[in-house]
C-alpha cells in the first residue's frame, strides 16, 4: 500500500506469466482507469458500492454486448475469476468505450442517483452496442466470445 507502483508492476508480471501479450496489458490497465474514473462519478453521484454498482455495470454490460455480466462469464466457463481478465482485446475496447460513454453521459446530465445512471448507463452501453455491430458486421468476427485466458491446470506458469 505504500508504494502503488510496486502492485501495477505485480499485475504486470502476473498477466505476463499468464501469457498475455504487452498490448492486451496495456489495454487492461487503461480499462481499468476508465472503470475507476466512472466508478468514482458513481460514488460521488448517491451510488452505493456494491449492489448498485452492480446493477449499472451489468446494464452497461448488457447493452454492448447483448449478455449479462453473469452470462458472458458462463460463456467463458469461468467461476470466481474477473471476467475482464479473460476479455479478448475487443472485448476490453467495447468495454472501454461503453464505460467512457456511460461516464459521458453521465456527466452530461449531471446524473444523480439509481434512476438517473441507469439511463446513462443504457445510452452509454447502446453507443459501444452500435460500434461493435458495425465491427462485426465490417470484420466478420465476433466481439464477445467464449474464448478466455484460463489457465490449464497441468500447465506451469511460464518463469
Amino acid at each position: 500500500m505504500a508504494d502503488p507502483a510496486r502492485s501495477l508492476n505485480r499485475a504486470r508480471e502476473t498477466w505476463q506469466k499468464h501469457g498475455r501479450s504487452e498490448k492486451w496489458i496495456q489495454q487492461r490497465m487503461t480499462r481499468q482507469e476508465t472503470r475507476n474514473k466512472l466508478t468514482d462519478y458513481w460514488a460521488e453521484h448517491d451510488i452505493k458500492q456494491g449492489e448498485e454498482f452492480a446493477i449499472l455495470t451489468n446494464i452497461i454490460h448488457q447493452e454492448w454486448a447483448d449478455v449479462s455480466v453473469k452470462d458472458h462469464k458462463n460463456l467463458k466457463g469461468l467461476q470466481d475469476q474477473n471476467l475482464r481478465d479473460h476479455m479478448s482485446e475487443a472485448e476490453l475496447i467495447f468495454t472501454v468505450l461503453a464505460e467512457l460513454s456511460t461516464r459521458q453521459m453521465a456527466e452530461n446530465i449531471d446524473a444523480t442517483g439509481l434512476t438517473e445512471n441507469k439511463k446513462a448507463a443504457k445510452v452509454g452501453g447502446g453507443i459501444a452496442k452500435k460500434a461493435r455491430k458495425d465491427f462485426e458486421e465490417k470484420t466478420g468476427t465476433k466481439v464477445v466470445t467464449k474464448e478466455s485466458y484460463l489457465i490449464d491446470a497441468t500447465k506451469k506458469l511460464k518463469g
